[in-house]
C-alpha cells in the first residue's frame, strides 16, 4: 500500500491502517527486528509524534548518525577557536552549534570570554558580514551533509565572482556525506540493523540511486521518507515487507520530494566546489571519502580543518554520544541522561542540538 499526494499525512484513519498492517506483517516475522532511522529530522518526527507507541511488540526504533551537530567531532570545534584566537578575525555559526563542547570549552564559552563569534541562519549571513567588516577576515563554520552543503557552495561562488570585501569570507568544511557513514555503519556488525528509515531531506538532494550499494551487497533493506507521521508509518511498513520477502532494495517513499537522480543542479554546484575528502565522525572515528572540503581553486577562502586521522571524536564527562549515534545505547541508557545532562545543562551534542536523539527523548519520552 502507498499513500501518495495525501492533503493530511496526518489524517487518524490512515494512521490506524498502517498502524494495524506494521502489527500484521510483523506477526509474521516471528521475530524482533530493530529499524534504524538516520535523520535528525525523522528522530524529532518519530520521537514528537509517538510513533514508538505505535509499534507492536518485537519492532525496535532506534537513532543512528543522523544529526550534523552531534557528529561533529570536538576538534573541529577546538580549530574554529584556535582560528578566532590566531586570524582575530569573527566565527559565525549556527545556533545549533554554538554551546558544543570542544576538548576544553564551546563556543558560547569562548564568547563569554571576548572572542567574537555571531550565530547565523545561512552562509550567505556569514558573507554579508564580511562585506560589512572589510578589515576581518570571517569564517563560517560548515557543517552538515549533502542538505546544507549546495548553499555554501553558492555562497562562495558569489564571493568569488564578486572580489573586494567578499575575498574575506573563510569556510572551514566539516561537511559529511551519508552514503560512506551508512557504510561503515552496517559493515561493523556492532550493532544488527534489519532496516534503515533512510535521510528524507539529503535524499532529495543526492537521489535514491547512491544507496543501492546497501540493500545489493549488504542486504538491508532501505527506504526514504518524508518527516509526517503517515510517510514514517509507510516507511516502516515498507522495511517489514522487505524483511518478510527476503529481497532488500531502496524504496522511495518520499516520491513528492525525492527523485532517482536527485536534485542535478544542487550536485553540480557541490562538485565545482568541493572534493571528497577523508572525514572525522563522532562516535564513527575518521570514514575514508565521507567528508567535502574546498577545491584547491577555492584554497584562497579555506580556513583549516584538523587532520581527520588524528582528530580523536572521544567525549569527555562521562557523555555517551558516540554509542547513541552508533545505536549502541538508546539515549536513557547514558548515566548522565535527565541527570547531570538535561537540555539546560547540556554534557554532549545529542542533548544540545535541536535533532539531537538524547533532545527527542528529553522532551518527548520523559514529559
Amino acid at each position: 500500500m502507498s499513500i501518495e499526494y495525501l492533503d493530511n499525512y496526518r489524517e487518524p484513519r490512515y494512521v490506524d491502517m498502517l498502524a494495524r498492517r506494521i502489527a500484521s506483517v510483523s506477526e509474521g516475522l516471528g521475530r524482533p527486528v530493530r529499524l534504524m532511522e538516520v535523520c535528525g529530522g525523522h528522530t524529532m518526527a518519530i520521537h514528537r509524534f509517538g510513533i514508538p507507541s505505535l509499534m507492536p511488540p518485537g519492532i525496535e526504533l532506534t537513532t543512528g548518525p543522523g544529526c550534523p551537530v552531534c557528529v561533529t567531532p570536538p576538534a573541529y570545534i577546538d580549530a574554529a577557536l584556535e582560528w578566532g584566537e590566531t586570524s582575530g578575525g569573527i566565527i559565525t555559526t549556527f545556533g545549533d552549534l554554538y554551546r558544543v563542547p570542544g576538548s576544553a570549552e564551546s563556543l558560547e564559552d569562548a564568547a563569554a570570554r571576548g572572542l567574537e563569534v555571531r550565530v547565523v541562519y545561512s552562509p550567505f549571513d556569514a558573507l554579508q558580514i564580511a562585506r560589512a567588516t572589510p578589515d576581518r577576515e570571517v569564517v563560517f563554520l560548515a557543517i552538515g551533509f549533502e542538505t546544507t552543503a549546495p548553499a555554501v557552495a553558492a555562497t562562495l561562488e558569489m564571493a568569488r565572482r564578486e572580489g573586494g570585501a567578499a575575498s574575506r569570507f573563510r569556510v572551514m568544511s566539516a561537511h559529511k556525506t551519508m552514503p560512506r557513514a551508512l557504510q561503515a555503519l552496517v559493515a561493523a556488525e556492532e550493532v544488527a540493523i534489519d532496516g534503515l528509515i533512510l535521510p528524507g531531506h539529503v535524499s532529495t538532494i543526492i537521489g535514491s540511486g547512491p544507496y543501492r550499494f546497501l540493500a545489493e551487497d549488504h542486504g538491508v533493506p532501505c527506504c526514504i521518507t518524508g518527516f509526517e507521521p503517515v510517510d514514517i508509518l509507510q516507511g516502516i511498513l515498507s522495511l517489514l515487507q522487505q524483511c518478510v520477502r527476503g529481497t532488500p532494495v531502496v524504496e522511495n517513499r518520499y516520491g513528492r520530494a525525492v527523485r532517482d537522480k536527485g536534485n542535478p543542479k544542487a550536485l553540480d554546484m557541490m562538485r565545482r566546489c568541493f572534493e571528497v575528502v577523508d572525514s572525522q565522525w563522532r562516535g564513527l572515528g575518521c570514514i575514508g571519502g565521507s567528508g567535502l572540503d574546498l577545491r584547491e581553486e577555492l584554497a584562497d577562502f579555506r580556513a583549516p580543518c584538523p587532520d581527520p586521522r588524528e582528530a580523536s571524536a572521544a567525549m569527555d564527562r562521562g557523555c555517551s554520544c558516540g554509542e547513541v549515534l552508533r545505536g549502541v545505547l538508546a539515549p536513557p541508557q547514558c548515566p548522565l541522561f535527565a541527570g547531570a545532562c538535561t537540555p539546560e545543562t547540556p554534557a554532549g551534542p545529542c542533548m544540545i542540538s535541536s535533532e539531537g536523539a538524547c533532545a527527542a527523548h528529553y522532551r518527548y519520552q520523559s514529559a
